[in-house]
């Protein structure tokens, strides 16, 4: 190249899209997660806390039926977390069928697991557990154990009736691959928080009487 000439400015991307593009959907439910993951973090601090400062906490669960139970709750729940990665594969290839089928089976172990759960409910409740007493006179346990497990199923039924509307509008054409994968997420980060609950507010209460 002779001395003095002028070289050619390389572009910076030729790709056609940005790598670092998103849409403003996907966007949106990645800071509604962010912003309720500190909810959850700061339910899950709260609970670690009076659990610690309390020198008598209670430790209500049996292996059978509430261990039993809330394992069998967190499989529902891994299940369901497969069901919706397939749902997602099915949209992005096209196969809306699929998609929807497998979103259905999602929301069916969603529901499943709020029954379970409510089940459980009312066997605590049999045994004297109210938000503001129970048996062995530690109110807080449960205060944080009703609002931690109860706001997680308001977000397992509220998750429900979510993919309802998505598988619906999917099958219809309305919504479209990226909407079922947004749902996803949203179904994914209530499947994580349970795997936060399931061993803190579960496993580390199990009766010694067995």
């Amino acid at each position: 190249m002779a001395h003095g000439a002028v070289q050619p400015v390389a572009e910076t991307w030729d790709g056609g899209v940005s790598p670092y593009g998103v849409s403003h959907q996907k966007l949106g439910m990645w800071l509604f997660i962010l912003s309720d993951s500190m909810t959850f973090s700061a339910l899950l601090i709260a609970y670690s806390y009076v659990r610690i400062a309390s020198g008598t906490w209670p430790t209500p669960f049996k292996f059978s039926p509430s261990i039993v139970g809330a394992t069998i709750m967190t499989l529902v729940l891994l299940s369901s977390s497969l069901t919706m990665v397939i749902a997602v594969h099915a949209a992005h290839q096209g196969d809306t069928k699929k998609a929807v089928r497998y979103i259905i089976a999602t929301m069916a172990c969603g529901l499943a697991f709020i029954i379970l759960h409510v089940r459980e409910w009312f066997n605590l409740i049999d045994e004297g557990v109210r938000l503001w007493d129970n048996p062995w006179h530690v109110p807080l346990f449960g205060a944080t154990f009703f609002t931690l497990t109860g706001l997680h199923m308001t977000h397992v039924a509220s998750g429900v009736i979510y993919l309802g509307i998505i598988a619906a509008g999917h099958a219809r054409g309305k919504y479209t691959s990226d909407h079922v994968e947004n749902s996803g997420l949203y179904w994914h980060f209530v499947d994580l928080v349970w795997m936060f609950v399931f061993p803190l507010v579960y496993l580390m209460s199990v009766s010694r009487g067995g």
